[in-house]
This record gives C-alpha cells, sequence and structure tokens, in this order.
C-alpha cells in the first residue's frame, strides 16, 4: 500500500480521526512538543495534512476533523480521504461516554469505506483522555467502559486488524509509545534495527536505551528489566523538552559532543542528540547505566550503522 510522494520518496499515509472534541489535535500538538498550543486548540475544520521523515519513509499524516458536517463529507467523497491509507489512528473520548455509540458508528462507516476500496489498513483505537487522577480514582469503571467498547467492535465490524491503547496528554509516553508502535511496523527493517541496538546497549553495558527521532518517536529501545523501560519511558518527553528549551534561547548550533548528564537513583543518565544525514532529521540518545563510563568508539560504530541501514 505504500506509495510514492510528490518527491519521489516511499510513504505512507495515516488517518488522524474520531468525533469532535476527542482529541486528535493536542495528540499532534503533544507530539510536536507545542503544549501551549494545548489550552487554545481550536477545531480541525476539514482536513489538515502534514508530511515528516519517519526512518527514511514520507509520512503523511492527515487529521480529519470531527465535526459531523466534515464527517458526512468524507463519507460522500471517499475517494479523497480514505484511499492508500496504511494506519488508521481512531480517538474515542473515554470521558464522553455518551458519544460511544456515534464513535462507533463513524467507525463503522469509515472500514465500510475500507471495505470498499478493498484495503486492510491497520486500525489503531486510542481509549484517549485516561488522565492519571481520574484512572487511579476509578479504574476498574474505566477498564468496564473500555471493555465493553471492544466488546461492541467485534461483534458490530467484521474486521480483523485491530490494535488498542490507553492514551492521555498527561501521560505523554502513552501516546509515544502507541504512536512508536504503530509506524515501526511499516518500516522494513525493524527487526534489523532492534538487534543493532541491543548489540550497543550490551557492548557499553546500558541498563536502558532508547533512541528517539525529533518527532518524539522511539525508534529503537533496549531495557534490562520493566521498571528501567518505565523510567525511561516516563523520562523521555521531559529531557525533550529541556533540550528545546536550550536551543530556543542559543543561537550556537548543536555540536557533536553536546549531551546532559543526569545522576539519580543511583544511575546515570545520558541525552544526546545526533544526526546521520547531512540536512536530515535530528534524532536522540538517551541512555541508562549504572556508570557514567562511555565509550565513544563503540557509540561512533553504532551511528555509521545506523546511517547504512536507514539511508544506504
Amino acid at each position: 500500500m505504500s506509495y510514492l510522494n510528490e518527491e519521489g520518496s516511499k510513504g505512507i499515509k495515516v488517518l488522524f480521526t474520531g468525533l469532535d472534541n476527542a482529541g486528535k489535535s493536542s495528540i499532534v500538538l503533544s507530539l510536536l512538543r507545542e503544549f501551549t498550543k494545548i489550552a487554545i486548540v481550536k477545531p480541525t475544520k476539514g482536513a489538515e495534512r502534514r508530511n515528516f521523515e519517519f526512518l527514511n519513509l514520507i509520512v503523511s499524516e492527515w487529521d480529519l476533523g470531527g465535526q459531523a458536517r466534515y464527517r458526512n463529507e468524507y463519507i460522500k467523497d471517499p475517494d479523497l480521504f480514505f484511499t492508500k491509507t496504511e494506519s488508521l489512528i481512531f480517538i474515542i473520548d473515554i470521558q464522553n461516554p455518551e458519544r460511544i455509540v456515534d464513535s462507533l458508528s463513524y467507525l463503522t462507516n469509515i472500514v465500510d469505506q475500507f471495505n470498499k476500496f478493498e484495503i486492510k489498513p491497520d486500525i489503531n483505537v486510542f481509549f484517549h483522555k485516561i488522565d492519571p487522577e481520574i484512572y487511579i480514582k476509578a479504574q476498574d469503571e474505566i477498564d468496564n467502559i473500555i471493555n465493553n467498547i471492544k466488546n461492541q467492535i467485534k461483534k458490530k465490524i467484521e474486521y480483523t486488524n485491530f490494535n488498542f491503547y490507553k492514551t492521555t496528554i498527561f501521560d505523554l509516553s502513552t501516546i509515544i509509545n502507541a504512536m512508536s508502535e504503530i509506524l515501526l511496523r511499516k518500516f522494513p527493517k525493524t527487526e534489523i534495527l532492534k538487534e543493532i541496538i541491543e548489540q550497543f546497549a550490551n557492548k557499553i553495558n546500558a541498563i536502558g536505551l532508547e533512541i528517539i527521532d525529533d518527532n518524539s518517536f522511539i525508534i529503537g529501545s533496549f531495557y534490562k528489566d520493566e521498571l528501567i523501560k518505565q523510567l525511561l519511558n516516563q523520562t523521555t518527553p521531559y529531557f525533550l523538552k529541556v533540550n528545546d528549551t536550550f536551543e530556543s534561547i542559543s543561537t550556537e548550533a548543536c555540536k557533536p559532543d553536546d549531551q546532559m548528564v543526569i545522576q539519580r537513583f543511583g544511575k546515570y543518565f545520558l541525552f544526546k542528540k545526533f544526526i546521520l544525514k547531512k540536512s536530515g532529521p535530528y534524532y536522540y540518545l538517551l541512555l541508562c547505566k549504572d556508570n557514567f563510563s562511555f565509550d565513544q568508539e563503540i557509540y561512533d560504530t553504532f551511528i555509521k550503522l545506523l546511517k547504512e541501514l536507514l539511508y544506504q
């Protein structure tokens, strides 16, 4: 289903949709780390598009406004909106159960269009706005609502390629992990990339490692255990934000030895920015170790392998 975009690069089409006020635009702004705009975000009018690079793939992201008049337009003119779709991200506002019936009706209409065009994109349902303070107080109730929605989807929609995620902008790691997983399915060399990262982590005695792109997506990772995974997942957005803050007040370009190092819980956290090709997107290394040692030669070899895998 991959296509060539206007520049001739391999591309994939991802749809963001759901009812109005479900939180689609806030998710996009969170990934762009434009948090100050979330409070004043306005409803998306029609379809908004942006292209970005992910592992040398061009992702065409379509944010479809969820107001009723726009939803009707999409269904009436499906060729314009639904053809060539590889992934659908469908947002359901879990704090607004009164509109779940409408959400599932809209999702059913979209699946009908996919069937019409004989395409089978993966459908990723985000149970959104599961904010931590709400989930802690009503976990059983929310889980019951989610399970009920899943059962309704499986009962009413004849489609097998569903994935489900719990998300909230107040825990950005839930969105980063979901989006990273969705996009990594489209990268043909995921297993090779995973192997390269794991070998690098073992060589430098890392207990946790993430490679993050400039869209906040984790393109590869290694964790010694679930606690380290949780620790790095939770701190990734803050390292990215601190880096953005430094860059916003500095006129100097990033230097090869620029990095942030934090010691906490008897461990060292290193955050380092790098590029893989001239004029290409930035990437970030987030590393967790029991000691402060860092082998530059092993790191340079690792960067070379990444470059060869992604761009050669």
